[in-house]
């Protein structure tokens, strides 16, 4: 019943949501395409030559949006859930936190990639501090990952959560990039803890 009622609950929000109706309405397959949207517009990472990864892509709104906004340059993205097609992205179904799909990502990488964007949250489990901490690993690891395929000048966008982790992610952002800046869209929903780090230029001394 306490299910239910909590599925109902939620129905009614999106029903309510104008990000939820405007990205039916613009074709959108998630609301937090405008997301995306709003952090580009705030920090400039993404033109119509960038080449970019979408880690943890499925069920595509930000792949839908670099695929909308990069016309010469590449997109790949990756998903443990499968994932429609979406014009100019090359999708690949993998589990990002297995060392064998790093690896793969890595062989499939002619050359080192302008932009990396992760839009990651680990799957609920009802207790709010271990979700936000998880979630938190996942952004440790989209950062740690990002070092190894990046420009030095490229760019580094992944969703985390305000925790008792938030600072410890900072820091380490901090040790590998020259600039780290986060920012919370008018999109992300007033209740949530979400917000979105964004770094750039690596430190390469």
């Amino acid at each position: 019943m306490k299910k239910n009622q909590s599925s109902k609950t939620w129905i009614i929000k999106q029903h309510r949501d104008q990000f939820f109706k405007k990205s039916k309405v613009l074709g959108y397959r998630s609301r937090s395409a405008f997301k995306l949207l709003e952090l580009n517009k705030k920090f400039k990472f993404i033109s119509k030559r960038t080449s970019l990864i979408d880690i943890g892509s499925s069920p595509g709104g930000w792949s839908q949006v670099a695929s909308e906004l990069i016309k010469n340059g590449k997109i790949i993205a990756i998903d443990k859930k499968s994932m429609e097609r979406i014009k100019n992205v090359r999708f690949y179904q993998g589990d990002f936190s297995e060392p064998k799909i790093k690896n793969k990502l890595l062989n499939l990488l002619p050359e080192k990639v302008d932009v990396v964007i992760s839009d990651m949250a680990a799957d609920t489990t009802g207790n709010k501090s271990l979700d936000c901490i998880r979630t938190n690993l996942l952004c440790e690891d989209v950062i740690d990952f990002s070092v190894k395929i990046i420009k030095p000048n490229g760019k580094v966008i992944s969703k985390l959560f305000m925790g008792e982790d938030f600072v410890k992610v900072k820091k380490q952002a901090e040790k590998k990039f020259r600039k780290v800046n986060f920012f919370k869209p008018e999109s992300s929903r007033n209740e949530s803890k979400e917000t979105y780090i964004h770094c750039a230029y690596l430190n390469t001394l």
